[in-house]
């Protein structure tokens, strides 16, 4: 699914999950995207990066959990490039369905190891 209507779907969805946390903003970079808090990035949304025809999301997980998510469904989850060895993993949104429960979660837990302490009470309290 590299359709452009709706690789535009999915990335609206994941920066409606995105904005939603505190002091979130988005950085749009040609056919990809920047998902940041303060001047630090918690999530790029990729879109043929590089002419690889996919359409992703990486973001920061815990020490580990990239070699386990691929390991576990390597059709879904992939070690993108250049970050990836610094804890990020990719999960792909251009398959037929996709669990936005899912995205949630790793979106959250990757802002929440990148977020100033100041923001992370902010996100607590709501």
């Amino acid at each position: 699914m590299t359709d452009s209507n709706s690789s535009k779907e999915r990335l609206e969805m994941l920066a409606d999950i995105c904005l939603a946390l505190p002091g979130s903003v988005r950085e749009n970079m040609e056919s990809h995207a920047a998902f940041k808090v303060g001047s630090k990035v918690f999530v790029y949304y990729l879109n043929n990066h590089h002419g690889d025809g996919i359409v992703s999301f990486c973001c920061k997980v815990l020490p580990g959990d990239n070699e386990r998510l691929i390991a576990a469904s390597p059709r879904k989850f992939y070690m993108p490039a250049y970050i990836g060895p610094r804890g990020w993993v990719a999960l792909r949104l251009d398959r037929p369905s996709v669990d936005w429960k899912e995205v949630k979660e790793l979106v959250r837990g990757s802002y929440e190891q990148i977020a100033p302490k100041k923001l992370l009470r902010l996100l607590k309290e709501s």
